[in-house]
């Protein structure tokens, strides 16, 4: 059952949360890339910065990227929780994480779509658990 308050949108201050986007870093990007390989681009950072207990969220419309496997994969390894979200068939990623959103489309755009939503519905519910407001 989803929360009353889901859909307002939080307007109070709250304590910061520690994220990281593994896809907005050029230069390790590229480094990483041209020396292993793009099919390590975020297990590399995965196993340098991921700590057990952390939580890993993948996203691979078709869920056969090798790079978002790999990921999942060291995830894994090195002990985060792991959430993926991909399309209706779910491929090989979803072998590899502990809970999977299979957007029920075969269409990029309707699966991201949806993913997109999720994304915020599940940010919202984090917040709210995590951060009552009253």
């Amino acid at each position: 059952m989803l929360p009353a308050n889901l859909f307002r949108v939080s307007i109070y201050d709250r304590a910061p949360l520690a994220g990281l986007a593994l896809t907005t870093d050029t230069f390790v990007l590229t480094a990483v890339g041209n020396d292993y390989g793009y099919e390590h681009v975020f297990s590399r950072q995965i196993a340098g910065l991921g700590q057990a207990g952390d939580v890993f969220v993948g996203i691979s419309t078709s869920g056969r990227s090798p790079n978002i496997v790999a990921a999942f994969q060291t995830a894994h390894h090195k002990g985060l929780r792991t959430i993926g979200f991909t399309g209706a068939k779910g491929g090989v990623m979803a072998d590899h994480c502990e809970l999977v959103l299979n957007a029920p489309s075969d269409r990029t755009p309707i699966i991201q779509q949806l993913h997109i939503t999720a994304a915020h519905i599940i940010c919202g519910l984090v917040e709210s658990t995590l951060f009552p407001k009253g």
